[in-house]
């Protein structure tokens, strides 16, 4: 039986994983950026994702954060997605236990990285496995080819699924193949949920018929984010392309200088009460010069970062 009808739908914004400046894990900063995000108007956190460099943590700390987040939701009552891929076939099953064990409102997981599934029947395969390890909990499956390398068309897939994996409900769809995403929509009549992963088609999307999304830019622009989604609906679609060119070059100003996680950490300081701490490999923060010039770029565009 499909879950589909259990399934949230709307914003998830992938969270950091928070650490301190020598790499350990901060997990006293979590139920205060979960009220945050709550405040700001977000209802769903995916946890120990790309954002959240869940494959830079060992398993022990990938359960510690998630842990840590099942209790946090229990005050902010948001929906709690955990991505439990990205490691040894072994160690995904024992993370889908764990998250079972947590009772997490879905499951998010990345295909095989290493032999890499190249058919539709293969990806199937393996996803198989994990919905048998946590069969009463909603599935997604990780669609990232620029990162996983895994480029296996998700209209093809979602459309040779059938009742295969009971528990597989949606996609989260990271890539900017908006024809692709389409088919993704469609495929069984539409009975799979869609979560958009670009945070720069935004409206593209909706445009198509999207109406969730899962990105990391509502931590640091969560008004932004939801007012571009907001105008959608309204039909405003003048006011939603002024937005989205604003959030696209605000996060353009953020994510040119390096690596886009550790960037990214740096503006969520800059810009909000929530201290995220430093991308973990290395554990070296962005150059003040970079710093001074992401503020100065971030000014201009109407937001007020801290000076440090």
């Amino acid at each position: 039986m499909s879950r589909l009808p259990y399934l949230y739908k709307g914003f998830i914004t992938a969270v950091f994983t928070p650490f301190n400046n020598k790499g350990s894990l901060n997990l006293n900063i979590i139920p205060q950026y979960a009220a945050y995000l709550a405040k700001k108007g977000i209802k769903g956190v995916l946890v120990n994702g790309t954002t959240g460099e869940a494959m830079s943590m060992s398993i022990t700390e990938r359960k510690l954060v998630a842990e840590s987040w099942a209790e946090a939701v229990k005050e902010t009552k948001q929906h709690l997605m955990i991505q439990v891929g990205g490691a040894p076939l072994p160690d995904v099953i024992e993370l889908a236990k764990h998250a079972r064990s947590l009772r997490v409102d879905s499951i998010l997981c990345l295909p095989e990285l290493y032999f890499k599934p190249s058919t539709p029947e293969q990806l199937i395969e393996y996803l198989k496995i994990i919905g048998e390890t946590a069969p009463e909990t909603p599935l997604l499956y990780y669609h990232n080819p620029m990162t996983t390398n895994v480029s296996i068309h998700m209209g093809e897939f979602l459309t040779s699924i059938g009742d295969k994996i009971p528990s597989f409900v949606g996609v989260k769809f990271t890539s900017t193949n908006l024809e692709e995403g389409a088919q993704a929509l469609r495929a069984d009549n539409g009975k799979y949920a869609i979560f958009l992963g670009n945070t720069q088609l935004i409206n593209a999307g909706y445009m198509l018929g999207i109406d969730s999304f899962i990105l990391n830019t509502t931590n640091i622009f969560p008004e932004l984010t939801l007012s571009i989604f907001a105008a959608c609906k309204k039909g405003d679609i003048l006011k939603a392309k002024f937005m989205q060119e604003k959030l696209s070059r605000a996060t353009i100003a953020i994510i040119k200088h390096g690596n886009r996680i550790q960037a990214a950490k740096t503006a969520m300081t800059l810009l909000t009460d929530i201290d995220v701490g430093l991308f973990r490999t290395p554990p070296k923060p962005i150059s003040s010069d970079i710093v001074t010039i992401m503020t100065k770029d971030l000014t201009k565009l109407g937001f007020q970062p801290k000076i440090t």
